[in-house]
């Protein structure tokens, strides 16, 4: 319960999320008036301590201190609580996508990916993967045009580059397929891959691989997969890998997806598309990329009108608010062709 604020120095405003690890509210510091976004992550028993997960993300996001990550005001805990307060911000990429459609403009596109590999560059520099990068961990200051990875309860220091991690990672369409196939050596690759699949969906306005498990892992080999690039990922292939049909399906070609996209631009999303591994870019050397050379910050601003109800673009908006609105759209576009 958000009671257990009054103690503190800030007054709820609104609950902005909720997850495994807790739930998030808007608040507001009572003596300065910033706006802030309380983590609230609950302690089990108080026999047990603070549990190990709360002290991992406290103790990465201290060390934490970069312009594209989120900033860790300050942590405050009582007896069954504990309580991170980050600084606040309003709008998240799935958001600033969602309201563009297919509308972001290309530079738009560079700008939001350099930030992002920045943080991460930075991330990855220190030893520690983000794990569950996706648009709603991706936060936007509009005000200062600044893109910011949020959302850290997943993240692990990397003690040993092929150190054995678990699998309780990573939302679906995001997911590497080194994760996929249950390859538990795995390092900041999936980080990659991810902000690959943010990227392609930056341009076309929906998620890369939309699926989900073995249907997920069809779909990346049928956009990405040709037989060297499967042999030289072998060293994880799995049995249920090899029983699929992936061999009887049309790949289809990235350039051809994205027609719209520069040939540099391409390269880039390729190589973070890189199904082996060892060989996808990192995210320093994607800096390095002819695609992102010169990329400067531009202005983030949402269009001035949008079909897309507010309510439907809060971080907290249901599925079924989006699937009614995908369907009306459907109907609506189907009305409009010639029988």
């Amino acid at each position: 319960s958000m009671g257990k604020l009054k103690n503190l120095n800030y007054k709820k405003i609104k609950k902005i999320g909720a997850g495994g690890y807790g739930e998030v509210y808007k608040c507001r510091n009572k003596v300065t008036g910033q706006k802030v976004a309380i983590k609230m992550m609950t302690i089990q028993t108080e026999q047990e301590g603070v549990p190990s997960y709360i002290i991992r993300e406290v103790s990465l996001l201290k060390e934490l201190e970069h312009e594209n990550i989120v900033r860790l005001l300050d942590v405050q805990s009582g007896w069954t609580d504990v309580f991170l307060v980050f600084e606040y911000l309003d709008l998240d990429l799935h958001s600033f996508i969602t309201r563009h459609k297919t509308t972001l403009n290309l530079l738009v596109i560079k700008a939001i990916l350099k930030q992002i590999l920045l943080g991460l560059a930075y991330c990855h520099s220190l030893k520690i993967l983000h794990r569950d990068l996706k648009p709603n961990n991706l936060l936007i200051d509009l005000k200062r045009n600044t893109v910011k990875l949020a959302d850290f309860g997943l993240a692990r220091a990397i003690g040993v580059p092929q150190k054995e991690y678990s699998r309780d990672c990573v939302y679906s369409p995001y997911k590497a397929p080194e994760l996929l196939l249950g390859y538990t050596g795995y390092s900041t690759p999936i980080d990659v891959w991810a902000v690959g699949c943010i990227f392609a969906e930056m341009i076309t306005g929906k998620p890369l691989f939309p699926s989900k498990k073995h249907d997920h892992l069809s779909l990346i080999f049928r956009y990405l997969t040709d037989l060297t690039n499967y042999l030289v990922i072998s060293f994880f292939v799995t049995v249920t890998l090899l029983t699929t049909n992936f061999f009887y399906e049309a790949f289809w070609n990235l350039a051809e997806k994205f027609p719209n996209l520069e040939p540099a631009g391409v390269d880039l999303l390729s190589q973070m598309l890189c199904l082996n591994p060892k060989q996808r870019i990192t995210a320093m050397d994607a800096l390095k990329h002819e695609h992102l050379i010169g990329v400067e910050n531009v202005p983030l601003v949402l269009p001035s009108s949008s079909c897309i109800s507010y309510q439907c673009c809060e971080r907290n908006a249901t599925l079924s608010d989006i699937i009614e609105q995908n369907r009306r759209a459907l109907i609506k576009n189907l009305l409009k062709r010639d029988v």
